[in-house]
């Protein structure tokens, strides 16, 4: 039931699918040799840490999960460095999730065409305007740095 209100985070498969149809079609490992990547391979938070940092430099980033605070860290990030030239892509989960769904029925080129259509109808796939602030305030009634 949630999962068709587009409640629920994209699965990692449905991301890859998403990003395929959108033309994007680099990974970790197509940038780094498995040799680079070897050092790591035991080490999930040094993978991700190095997640984060082709995150922020990337041309576009996808949020997944909008309830997710690393998401919300990496988009901030990506605002506050990139200038608000950094787009970032929220897609309409719901819509995707039909599309999904329809998925094991439909050819690449339709399905490629459909999420291509939803994506292109998301307002929210922008860059900051010029005049917001790019810090985001606490959500408590102190200031943490009062509390120290």
């Amino acid at each position: 039931m949630l999962r068709s209100e587009g409640l629920c985070p994209l699965t990692p498969e449905e991301a890859i699918l998403m990003l395929a149809a959108l033309g994007f079609n680099l990974t970790r490992e197509n940038l780094l040799s498995s040799i680079e990547l070897e050092p790591f391979k035991n080490f999930s938070s040094q993978l991700a840490a190095m997640d984060f940092f082709a995150y922020t430099a990337v041309d576009t980033f996808v949020i997944t999960d909008s309830g997710s605070q690393l998401s919300s860290l990496k988009s901030r990030h990506r605002i506050y460095y990139g200038g608000g030239r950094m787009p970032t892509i929220h897609p309409n989960k719901r819509r995707l999730v039909d599309i999904f769904i329809k998925n094991n029925t439909i050819e690449w080129k339709v399905f490629e065409q459909r999420v291509r259509k939803a994506v292109k109808q998301i307002k929210h796939v922008q860059s900051r305007p010029k005049a917001r602030s790019v810090y985001w305030y606490p959500q408590c009634k102190e200031c943490i740095c009062r509390t120290y």
